[in-house]
C-alpha cells in the first residue's frame, strides 16, 4: 500500500503520533544551570555569562529596561551563584521557570537595541567551568525592539566569518602582536641537527607577519632580528601597540625523542598537566638570564599583570586557542599527544591582550626538526594560524 499522510494517520497510534511530531529536544536530557554572573568590558560594553551543563538553545525578548534569556529544556537553580559587578547595565537577576523553559531576566538600569548576534558566543567547557553562553550589550534607545516576540538567535553558535567576509571587513584594522620566541644570546631549544629556536620561529613570524598584512591587519613583530628581549618587554610591546591579539611562537623540545607535533597554551595560574608546568617555567627562565624576577615591570604591565585575571580575557583567549588548534588539525599537521589546547603561567602571555603561546613542533623529534626547517612546511604552519585568526571574531 502507497503510504500517505491519510493512510499515516489512520494506521499509527496516536502516541506515535506524538512521539514521531514532537522536536528532538524534547527528550533530551534536560540542561542544567551552573551559575550567572556579569562583567564589565572594553568600551563600556556590560557581559552576562550564563553557565549550563551542556550546550545552551535559547532565545532572546526584551522590555523596557528588561533582558530575557530564554533558555530551552533547561532546569533553573535557586541557588545558583549569581555575581553582579559593579559598574555594568544590570542591576538584578531573577530566574522563572516556566515549564522545561527557564527564562533569566535581568533588569537594567537603561534601554538597551536588539543585540546583534556578533555580540553573543557559547565558549566550550574549559577547567572548571562548563558550557557559557556569552552575551555582550551597550545602552541605547531600545527603537525597533519588538518587544512582543523574542529575537531568535536559536542554537546558539559562534558565527563563523569566512577569510573573504573578515578580510574586506578588517576596516577597523585589528593589531596583532607577533612574538618570535627567543633570541639573542637567548637561542631556545636546539635540535640534534643544530637547528636553534630562535631561527625558526623568527622565519615563521616574518612569513606570518607578510600573510596577515595582505590579510588587512595591522601587524607587528616584537623582535625582526636577532634580539634578546625580556618577557616583560614583549608583553609590555603588545599592550603599547593597543593589540587585540597576541600570539607567541615557540619551537618544543622533550626528553623522549619520539614526542612530536604541536601543542597551544593559554596562560593560567595553574598548570593543566606537569608537562605544562615544566615548560612554562623552562620558557619562563628565559628572562634569568639577566633579569631578577619581574620587579621592572612598568606600571601599565603591573596593571596588566592583575588585569589578565579578568574572567574576559581569559576567555577570549581561550576561544582563539580552540580556534586555532582546529585550523591546525584541518591543515593535517601533527598535533602533540593529549588536549589540544593546555594552559600554563607563561609569563609572556600576562598582558590585557588576549592570546596564546603556540609551539610549533618538537626540535628534539629529528624529523620534525626537517620540517621546521623547511619552507614548505613553515608556509603551511603560517597558513593554518593566518586562517585561524581570520576565524577569530574580535568584535566579541
Amino acid at each position: 500500500m502507497k503510504v500517505t499522510r491519510r493512510n499515516f494517520l489512520k494506521t499509527v497510534s496516536f502516541s506515535a503520533l506524538v512521539v514521531a511530531l514532537t522536536p528532538r529536544s524534547v527528550f533530551a536530557a534536560p540542561n542544567n544551570l551552573r551559575s550567572i554572573r556579569t562583567g564589565l568590558q572594553p568600551g563600556g560594553k556590560t557581559r552576562l555569562v550564563i553557565e549550563t551543563s551542556s550546550r545552551p538553545s535559547y532565545t532572546l525578548s526584551y522590555a523596557d529596561k528588561q533582558l530575557v534569556v530564554n533558555l530551552s529544556n533547561t532546569n533553573g537553580k535557586a541557588d545558583a551563584q549569581t555575581k553582579l559587578a559593579n559598574g555594568t547595565l544590570i542591576k538584578r537577576i531573577a530566574q522563572i521557570q516556566d515549564g522545561s523553559l527557564l527564562k533569566v531576566s535581568a533588569t537594567l538600569t537603561s534601554m538597551i537595541d536588539a543585540i546583534d548576534k556578533k555580540q553573543i558566543m557559547i565558549l566550550e567547557p574549559n577547567g572548571d567551568n562548563e558550557y557559557r553562553l556569552v552575551i555582550d550589550f551597550v545602552a541605547g534607545t531600545g527603537i525597533g525592539i519588538n518587544t512582543a516576540s523574542a529575537v531568535s538567535t536559536k542554537t546558539a553558535t559562534k558565527p563563523v566569518v569566512n577569510n573573504t567576509q573578515k578580510t574586506s571587513s578588517v576596516s577597523k584594522q585589528h593589531i596583532i602582536v607577533i612574538d618570535a620566541g627567543h633570541g639573542g644570546k637567548d637561542p631556545g631549544c636546539i635540535g640534534k641537527g643544530g637547528t636553534q629556536e630562535k631561527t625558526v620561529v623568527l622565519s615563521v613570524a616574518k612569513k606570518l607577519k607578510k600573510k596577515l598584512d595582505a590579510n588587512g591587519y595591522k601587524t607587528y613583530l616584537t623582535r625582526s632580528g636577532d634580539t634578546y628581549l625580556k618577557l616583560a618587554e614583549r608583553a609590555e610591546f603588545a599592550e603599547k601597540k593597543h593589540a587585540d591579539l597576541f600570539i607567541s611562537l615557540h619551537a618544543n623540545a622533550n626528553p623522549s625523542r619520539d614526542m612530536k607535533g604541536f601543542s597551544i597554551y593559554t596562560l593560567s595560574e595553574k598548570a593543566s598537566d606537569e608537562e605544562a608546568q615544566k615548560l612554562a617555567e623552562s620558557e619562563n627562565a628565559a628572562d634569568k638570564i639577566d633579569v631578577n624576577g619581574f620587579e621592572q615591570f612598568s606600571k601599565d604591565i603591573r596593571v596588566a599583570l592583575s588585569s589578565l585575571q579578568q574572567h574576559a580575557v581569559a576567555e577570549l583567549s581561550e576561544e582563539y586557542a580552540n580556534g586555532c588548534a582546529k585550523s591546525m588539525n584541518r591543515a593535517s599537521i601533527e598535533q602533540q599527544k593529549g588536549p589540544s589546547v593546555r594552559h600554563a603561567p607563561f609569563a609572556v602571555l600576562r598582558s590585557t591582550v588576549p592570546g596564546a603561546l603556540i609551539e610549533l613542533g618538537h626540535l628534539s623529534n629529528k624529523s620534525e626538526e626537517k620540517l621546521l626547517k623547511s619552507d614548505a612546511h613553515q608556509n603551511k604552519l603560517v597558513d593554518a594560524i593566518a586562517k585561524s585568526v581570520n576565524s577569530y571574531d574580535f568584535d566579541v
